[in-house]
């Protein structure tokens, strides 16, 4: 466990620094002697760096090892779990199926496979947040409710033209539909307004950067899951809805003479948004 996350941590500076040299070929031959678990991928998402070192290398011996290395972990993963897209050492992405990369290790469905031809990746405006792993615990789950929440998340954020640099789509719904359930703990009605309103707020066209700062690690998944409407409203929504609270304080302003006549009036004021109340001369 302790080898592993060591050198996850170093692959994954070399991805930050964009310096995927020849010392990757070491660390990767030293991971494919390790006696990986389930457990351990899951913890230090050693797959995920791996996957993205084998993308982004010029060395075709990088690809092939990294490749070959994410085939042989993904049978440790139960069928069940292949199937729902619950284990985070998932490789996927349209582009690689072009140059022979990632599209014979257990891929995904043609279904998932046509949706991500649609998303070819781009240039991102948007910087990528450090490009650290996430401890995880095991995500896995056969609920249809809870599969088909993660299977609407995932679409949504693949709704757009996904940046290049940003984190697997699958992976991040799995992470979102996680936290929301730890917040309910069950699949009741508010758990499913809840991914609904999630799902809404990813795909809204006048709102394109909280779909982008999600897939580039600006807000994590356990963010999104707990951020209220206001929140993720654009910076539009949030200028007018500013506007229009102080609109309204200012349309509650009362001035009543509670002294002589030629004493000054006191207004007294009351915000309708947060019921403070107060008064001035």
């Amino acid at each position: 466990m302790e080898e592993t996350e060591r050198v996850a941590k170093r692959l994954e500076k070399m991805l930050k620094n964009e310096r995927i040299e020849e010392t990757a070929l070491k660390y990767l031959r030293r991971l494919r002697g390790v006696d990986m678990t389930l457990d351990i991928l899951t913890k230090t998402g050693v797959g995920i760096i791996i996957n993205k070192i084998r993308k982004e290398s010029d060395n075709p011996e990088v690809a092939t090892l990294g490749k070959n290395i994410i085939k042989q972990w993904k049978k440790l993963v139960p069928d069940k779990v292949e199937s729902s897209g619950a284990s985070n050492v998932n490789a996927k992405r349209s582009p690689d199926s072009k140059n022979g990369v990632g599209s014979d290790d257990g891929g995904p469905s043609e279904i998932k496979r046509s949706r991500a031809e649609k998303s070819e990746p781009v240039e991102s405006t948007v910087p990528p947040a450090s490009r650290g792993y996430f401890p995880i615990q095991t995500m896995t789950t056969t609920d249809q409710f809870r599969l088909k929440a993660r299977e609407m998340l995932q679409s949504a954020l693949e709704c757009g033209t996904i940046p290049s640099g940003a984190y697997e789509s699958e992976f991040l719904a799995i992470r979102i539909e996680s936290a929301i359930f730890d917040i309910f703990n069950s699949t009741d009605s508010k758990y499913k307004q809840r991914v609904r309103t999630r799902v809404m707020n990813l795909r809204d066209s006048n709102n394109p950067n909280l779909r982008l700062n999600v897939l580039m690690g600006h807000v994590n998944p356990e963010k999104l899951a707990s951020m209220t409407s206001e929140e993720m409203a654009s910076k539009e929504m949030k200028d007018l809805r500013e506007k229009y609270t102080k609109e309204t304080i200012e349309d509650h302003q009362m001035a009543v003479q509670t002294r002589s006549a030629d004493e000054p009036m006191t207004t007294f004021v009351y915000c309708n948004h947060c019921g403070h109340r107060w008064k001035f001369c």
